[in-house]
């Protein structure tokens, strides 16, 4: 049911690639809610992926954008204020690669050169979004930023190898830029932890499936929906959240508060006796 809270709204979503993407739930759900949208993708990634299906459903452009190049962050910025006739109200950052998760390297042999582009793509295109709207005044007073990102960030999930520092560094970029973009145009910046969530991402993660299995088991509520993350980011993106900034929310159904569950202890001991 839609409840409108985004009526009149405009906003960027980047980072869907296919139905699976949290950024495609969110291009859907913020335009079910009112708003108008542009939708961004590096050219690789657009070729690989969905976009123009989705912004046929959303009726809305498509300004590729390679997140690594500022030039081409600047040209998205000014073509969606161009599309739309003024200032924009939120921006989902929804971007992170790494190519020592794709070549399957140890996070104790990484290859430094790979690391520094996880950083580039996944960390440091975050704060150039954010330097560039703030350049060119790109967001009304108000407005609202986030990025997503995951637990790894504080505590270590093998597998997630050196995406795990850049989403710490991406979490800090949200503190740091979000005090001055607040005290300069009383923008709010904001990153949400989500539950491990079955995307062409997310997928691609060694052990993933085991992740998802824990945290389901861990999880009072369970794992949190690409959908109901989508639903949250329409919550951040409107006026109901003014005065949340900063911040790093989790958004896991209880996961990063909960120790042990009584279900993984009860898999365990029936593990135990099936080896006896």
């Amino acid at each position: 049911m839609s409840h409108q809270l985004l009526k009149g709204k405009k906003g960027i979503i980047s980072g869907a690639l296919d139905e699976r993407s949290i950024a495609w739930k969110t291009a859907l759900a913020c335009v079910a809610e009112g708003a108008e949208i542009v939708l961004t993708n590096a050219p690789i990634a657009m070729r690989m992926g969905k976009i123009n299906e989705l912004a046929k459903l959303c009726n809305c452009p498509v300004i590729p954008a390679d997140a690594t190049n500022l030039a081409d962050i600047e040209n998205l910025m000014q073509k969606s204020m161009d599309h739309f006739g003024g200032k924009m109200d939120f921006i989902l950052h929804s971007i992170g690669m790494s190519p020592n998760v794709r070549k399957n390297i140890a996070y104790t042999n990484t290859n430094y050169e790979n690391f520094l582009k996880t950083l580039d793509i996944s960390a440091l295109s975050f704060h150039r979004v954010l330097q560039t709207a703030m350049k060119l005044d790109a967001l009304n007073e108000w407005g609202s930023v986030v990025a997503l990102s995951y637990i790894a960030a504080q505590r270590t999930f093998p597998g997630y190898n050196d995406m795990a520092d850049a989403k710490a560094v991406m979490e800090s970029i949200a503190r740091s830029f979000g005090y001055s973009y607040g005290f300069a145009k009383k923008v709010r910046v904001n990153t949400i932890s989500q539950s491990p969530t079955v995307t062409t991402a997310g997928s691609g993660v060694s052990g993933f499936d085991v992740f998802l299995h824990y945290s389901e088991k861990t999880s009072p509520l369970g794992n949190a929906s690409a959908e109901d993350c989508a639903n949250f980011c329409v919550m951040l993106f409107s006026d109901y959240t003014r005065m949340v900034t900063m911040q790093n929310l989790f958004h896991d159904g209880g996961f990063s508060n909960t120790g042990v569950s009584h279900l993984i202890v009860e898999e365990i001991l029936a593990g135990k006796k099936g080896a006896e």
